[in-house]
């Protein structure tokens, strides 16, 4: 496995092949344009402008048929499950224009009555506030627009609830003698008052009831009574939804039309990755210059394309300073290609760098197997896993769920090693049955019992990492010409930590001097300090051993995380069974051990997954791996609802 071979193109072509062009490039999804800078004359004027395409306004129909979508989703939802099938399209009919302007009507009719909808909602809504504010005057039984006669006049206003009514009733037979006061009704923040004053008075009464904190009513320009209005509303309201619930049904009519609005989705993607792709040529008029970046093995391909069309245009290997702008693409086997997500979480390697996904495969999935340890856990991933896999689900959902089966399996290999199945559950629940059961999983070791040996396994794994990465290392620098660097810096520890073996054993040894291990030493001193001087050269010694020291023993040290967890695990398990076996009834035990394994699952596999990254991350790429690399985008198909068939032309 390794990264994919880049090649430059560079290509001219005549303007009015431009939209032919790229939906060749389209079809034949292997080549990513770049954008170029605009090319001058040699004084500054441009000879070349960025193209012009028509991207926001297809941007615009993604919006209008995605709102669409979303919209359906809301009122005509459609029972798909959760790994809806994907049907299969011929290239010709995605990219059929009529089907997109079909969709592009249908989206817009949708949304059109979801608007209408919403603004009969908000008028349904507006027309209830009405009511409600209406309604502590309902008892008044005067026509609003009468405000009184010649001598009389009509107030209608609100006092605090708080207020004191009576206090106020006979504050204003006094003041003005001639006026009366009706309550109509009260809630929990005001009074609602009827005041009808001879207006010889009104200025007495006014007074006093401001007094008390009296407003006027805010009863707009209405005319006829309360109890009137409030029935007109009531009318009103009943039409608004009755017409409102018409519209929503007319939207759930098109329900069934989700889908042919999701495959619009997928069509009208094609034609802004066209768009898009539009931006990144230079065009001067007649001609346009484009650049970019294929697969090697695609050449042939790309120039049997073009090769029909009127065009001059060049492909080239990259040269090394041009290494960090290559894109990067990963080629992995159905084992590897579950790594992609790890390795896409972390970064992506530079184009002169190593693929880690081979390298990291066997170690991330035993890693993570050796924590969770436990055959049951192992077959419900693997289960799960496959559930999915049936699904066709997409390259990124696939990728993950094929890591969660190979590790599902390792869980298992490794379950039955430790004899682990949901913790000691079959031999607690053997016990729960017949009191006197000593059965025991058969195992090759037992987390509790051998926690030693698991320990000094889990170090020796992290040795075999470290030395992998080690090796990966050397070989890239022999590779890249730095045999000196890679004798320094990588195979002198190799001989001091040899050395040190050989002493211990006590062999190799010569008149009582171990021999390698002087060797060792003193390649470090040599070649860990052939490049400082004077002073310097004690100063990078010191260093080197401390680091190197230090480095490599906490190193190792973090493997010890294998053996942690899988004893973390094996105990949770075991708690939990323990806790459902001192019910002494099966059905309870039962009950409480899988409650607790469930959790204990849900846990390790966070856990473990956290722990086996960070292994591979830090201790393992810090040894080799260049980081750095940008994903290789060309312009191709892209669906989320529809499967293409590839087509040749």
């Amino acid at each position: 496995m390794s990264i994919v071979k880049m090649k430059r193109i560079r290509l001219i072509a005549l303007d009015r092949d431009k939209d032919e062009l790229l939906s060749g490039l389209l079809h034949a999804g292997c080549v990513e344009i770049r954008e170029s800078a605009p090319v001058s004359d040699g004084e500054g004027e441009p000879l070349l402008r960025p193209a012009l395409s028509n991207a926001s306004q297809v941007r615009g129909w993604q919006n209008e048929i995605r709102r669409a979508v979303t919209s359906l989703g809301s009122y005509a939802p459609q029972k798909t499950g959760m790994f809806p099938p994907r049907d299969a399209m011929a290239e010709k009919d995605l990219l059929s224009a009529e089907a997109l302007q079909a969709a592009l009507e249908l989206a817009d009719k949708v949304n059109g009555l979801v608007k209408d909808m919403n603004a009969l909602a908000s008028r349904e809504t507006r027309l209830q506030a009405e009511q409600l504010s209406l309604q502590p005057w309902r008892d008044h039984q005067l026509p609003l627009e009468m405000k009184g006669t010649k001598t009389v006049s009509v107030l209608l206003g609100t006092i605090p609830a708080a207020a004191d009514y009576e206090a106020l009733a006979g504050a204003l037979s006094e003041a003005a003698p001639a006026t009366r006061m009706i309550c109509l009704s009260t809630d929990r923040e005001q009074q609602y008052l009827s005041v009808i004053s001879h207006k010889a008075n009104e200025a007495e009464a006014l007074e006093c009831l401001r007094s008390y904190g009296f407003g006027f009513a805010q009863l707009k320009e209405l005319t006829g009574t309360v109890a009137e209005n409030i029935a007109a509303l009531e009318k009103e309201t009943a039409e608004t939804s009755a017409r409102r619930e018409e519209l929503l049904e007319e939207i759930r009519s098109y329900g069934p039309c989700t889908k042919d609005l999701q495959v619009a989705l997928d069509r009208v993607q094609q034609v802004l990755s066209k768009e898009e792709a539009k931006e990144r040529l230079q065009t001067g008029g007649a001609l346009l210059y484009l650049e970019g970046w294929l697969e090697a093995s695609q050449s042939e391909k790309l120039e049997a394309l073009l090769n029909q069309f009127d065009c001059a245009y060049e492909i080239t290997d990259p040269d090394p300073e041009e290494y960090p702008e290559v894109p990067v693409k990963l080629k992995n086997n159905c084992l590897t290609r579950c790594m992609n997500v790890v390795t896409e979480m972390y970064s992506l390697p530079a184009y002169d760098g190593t693929d880690p996904n081979p390298l990291m495969f066997p170690f991330f999935v035993v890693f993570f197997g050796m924590m969770m340890a436990d055959m049951a856990y192992g077959a419900l991933m693997v289960a799960a896993a496959l559930f999915v896999l049936k699904k066709r689900p997409k390259e990124g959902a696939r990728n993950f769920m094929e890591g969660v089966l190979w590790c599902g399996v390792s869980t298992f290999v490794w379950g039955a090693l430790s004899g682990g199945f949901f913790g000691d559950f079959i031999p607690q629940l053997l016990k729960v049955i017949n009191p006197a059961s000593t059965f025991a999983m058969p195992a090759l070791f037992t987390p509790l019992d051998d926690t030693m040996a698991i320990m000094i396994g889990s170090l020796a794994l992290g040795c075999i990492q470290i030395i992998t990465g080690m090796t990966v290392s050397i070989i890239n620098k022999i590779k890249a010409g730095d045999f000196m660097d890679a004798l320094f810096d990588e195979i002198t520890w190799w001989i001091i930590i040899g050395g040190i073996v050989l002493a211990v054993l006590g062999v190799g040894s010569v008149s009582g001097i171990p021999v390698v291990l002087v060797f060792g030493i003193l390649m470090l001193v040599f070649g860990g300090t052939r490049n400082a001087k004077g002073f310097g050269k004690l100063t990078k010694l010191v260093g080197l051993v401390y680091n190197g020291v230090t480095g490599y023993f906490s190193d190792i040290l973090s493997y010890v995380r294998l053996m942690a967890l899988m004893l973390s695990g094996s105990v949770i398990a075991s708690v939990f069974n323990t806790l459902g076996a001192t019910f002494g009834n099966v059905i309870l035990f039962v009950i409480v051990a899988m409650i607790g394994n469930a959790l204990n699952l849900v846990l390790n596999l966070l856990g473990c997954y956290v722990h086996t990254l960070r292994l591979q991350c830090l201790e393992f790429f810090g040894r080799f791996y260049k980081e750095g690399g940008r994903p290789y985008r060309p312009l191709a198909f892209e669906t989320n609802y529809v499967d293409i068939i590839k087509e040749e032309n």
